[in-house]
């Protein structure tokens, strides 16, 4: 039986997982005072990153429509679907309704969207273990129940470099949050099973921060043998690079995978950010 895995655009991929699992991204959308991007492979980066730091405004986020899912939809018999949090992002919502609109016309076909009450690296690490659990020529209700059960177990943290989009957004207030980058305070924040994100320890500086972050994957994590850490950084590769190498002396991955945040991520994350899942 063939698969086909599709995801939207705040899982970040590199070319290489894209081509071995054969995955098709459904983009989102991002406004930042009148410049409007597409988070497709034609995105600048840079250009991103250059509006956010010389604007006042929160960056404005918009899922895809039903449409553009249901358009892939129609190309595959068996279709595996990937998506931001619910509570982040509409984008879920709509792939379960492009799912129902093509179910009406087409019974034959099978969708299953999976919510993966994260983002970023944490939706490329479900969609990665989908890949390989097709690899393995698994049926599809094993593909499912092991895919939620990964879900269910996988952890996401990060560190974010920068406050300034938590200040914009009102996750932080703006005095406290301005206190916090005078004393140079870093959070390390994680995700709730609930797909929100819930404040887990902080540490003064970047490098405090980042080896805390470490720390944390060997408190929050078990049976890492079996896993596979994902690393998303915003133009941050030499730190990312130095996580990889502290976690691969000090735990006991199956393997670990590096990759750059694309459009959506780079919202969340701005620069300096590294996020992971396992």
């Amino acid at each position: 039986m063939k698969f086909k895995i599709v995801v939207d655009s705040c899982c970040d991929l590199t070319k290489e997982i894209k081509e071995r699992f054969d995955i098709s991204t459904v983009p989102l959308f991002i406004d930042i005072d009148d410049q409007h991007f597409i988070d497709d492979e034609n995105l600048d980066r840079e250009k991103l990153l250059e509006a956010m730091r010389n604007s006042t405004e929160v960056p404005k986020t918009a899922s895809p429509g039903p449409k553009p899912f249901l358009n892939l939809y129609e190309k595959y018999e068996n279709t595996f679907v990937v998506t931001l949090s619910k509570e982040l992002s509409s984008s879920y919502q709509n792939a379960v309704l492009a799912k129902n609109i093509l179910l009406e016309e087409a019974k034959d076909k099978f969708v299953k969207v999976f919510n993966s009450f994260s983002a970023s690296v944490g939706e490329t690490m479900i969609a990665y273990k989908i890949g390989e659990l097709i690899e393995a020529k698994l049926g599809r209700e094993e593909i499912i129940n092991k895919a939620e059960k990964y879900i269910e177990e996988m952890k996401t943290l990060f560190v974010l470099d920068s406050l300034d989009n938590l200040i914009k957004a009102g996750r932080m207030g703006r005095l406290k949050g301005e206190f916090a980058s005078l004393l140079n305070i870093k959070p390390i924040l994680a995700g709730t099973r609930e797909g929100t994100i819930t404040l887990l320890d902080k540490a003064r500086g970047s490098k405090n921060a980042i080896k805390k972050l470490i720390d944390k994957i060997g408190e929050v994590g078990n049976n890492l043998k079996d896993k596979v850490l994902g690393i998303a950084h915003c133009n941050a590769l030499e730190r990312a690079e130095y996580i990889k190498k502290e976690a691969a002396k000090r735990y006991n991955f199956r393997d670990i995978i590096i990759v750059e945040t694309a459009g959506i991520s780079t919202v969340y994350a701005n620069e300096g950010g590294v996020i992971l899942a396992f």
